[in-house]
């Protein structure tokens, strides 16, 4: 009987420390974004916080993706509630030819420009990046503007910005079906201009969608959406500049967007579906959890938060607003949005 107690205290444990996990972030808050959506279905979330107690929430919406009638909407989320929806870009080039709309990606520089990064085309391999920027939080938006050849704009998630004003945009190209490549584009006068860094373009990994991660002063760490089962890493030392090897993370990956954040206190957080490939591209992304890491090396889930079977909770994003919250938006099902606040325990 003895030669089993170990195994059986390591599973007392193992419980023990999920549960503690779990009871380390408080859900303050969990909505669905639309009330009776101008849309059949939407996707591919982006939140960036413009004041405080002020998100604004973006994502693309039509009748299904790939079809022209997609748009991108925004809504506001503050102390008042939700705001409906409103289309603010689109895929009309003229009267007689209009392509879909996909990914936008809200972003805020430390000027106090706000960026709406989206693209336009008819599918991931031959789209295009445009843009759009506003000097009052979303009110109002400039003409929409295409980004020079070669450049897309951050693909899914958000940019971030250094100490020294530099943006690093995460960006990648789908270059056909079967290859997949990830990059970096950098800017360092606000926006106006951009150059592409590659991220290990050789590499025998398909990976898209980095998001970026912070490690004291000139370390980052971007993560990768692939098509090889598991979420795929490269590593920074000098601030962005180059980037080493792609490799494998402990993190699965069904072949679905993700998103991570460096919190103010150094935690590393990261939004993913805990699922492997399965035939189809759609298939794995029913569960959704968040995941923990200080290191970025040895992640551990620490909350639930979708549990399905047959349904998609997917896309996610994720931002800590200035009053230290956490703020994950994801797609629900396809036909709404929905957007979480967590506190820390």
């Amino acid at each position: 009987m003895n030669k089993f107690f170990p195994v059986a205290l390591m599973a007392v444990f193992g419980l023990f420390s999920a549960a503690h996990a779990q009871s380390s972030w408080v859900k303050l808050k969990e909505e669905l974004v639309f009330n009776n959506p101008p849309f059949k279905q939407c996707h591919a979330s982006t939140m960036v916080e413009v004041a405080p107690g002020k998100v604004l929430l973006s994502c693309f919406g039509g009748s299904a993706e790939g079809k022209k009638d997609v748009d991108i909407w925004l809504s506001s989320i503050d102390q008042q509630g939700i705001s409906q929806p409103v289309d603010v870009a689109n895929g009309i080039v003229s009267d007689t030819l209009r392509f879909p709309a996909w990914n936008p990606v809200l972003f805020k520089t430390k000027s106090g420009k706000l960026f709406l990064f989206y693209k336009v085309g008819p599918n991931p391999r031959e789209w295009w990046g445009m843009v759009k920027t506003s000097a009052d939080n979303g009110q109002s938006w400039s003409a929409a503007g295409r980004l020079p050849a070669g450049i897309l704009g951050p693909i899914k998630n958000k940019p971030v910005q250094l100490s020294d004003g530099i943006i690093l945009s995460p960006s990648s190209v789908e270059v056909t079906e079967n290859r997949w490549t990830a990059h970096m584009e950098k800017s360092a006068d606000d926006g106006k201009t951009w150059e592409l860094i590659p991220v290990d373009p050789e590499s025998k990994f398909d990976v898209i969608q980095p998001s970026v991660l912070f490690y004291g002063k000139n370390k980052m760490q971007i993560l990768c959406r692939s098509k090889q089962g598991s979420v795929m890493q490269s590593w920074s030392s000098d601030g962005g500049n180059t980037w080493g090897k792609l490799s494998k993370t402990s993190l699965l990956n069904p072949n679905s967007g993700t998103d991570a954040v460096t919190l103010k206190d150094g935690t590393q957080l990261i939004v993913y579906n805990p699922d492997v490939p399965g035939k189809d591209w759609f298939n794995g992304r029913s569960k959704l959890r968040l995941a923990s890491s200080k290191d970025g090396k040895t992640w551990e889930d620490v909350l639930v938060l979708e549990n399905g079977t047959k349904e998609e909770y997917s896309y996610p994003a994720i931002i800590q607003t200035a009053d230290g919250l956490v703020h994950i938006s994801y797609t629900y099902d396809r036909k709404n949005v929905k957007h979480i606040v967590l506190k820390k325990g």
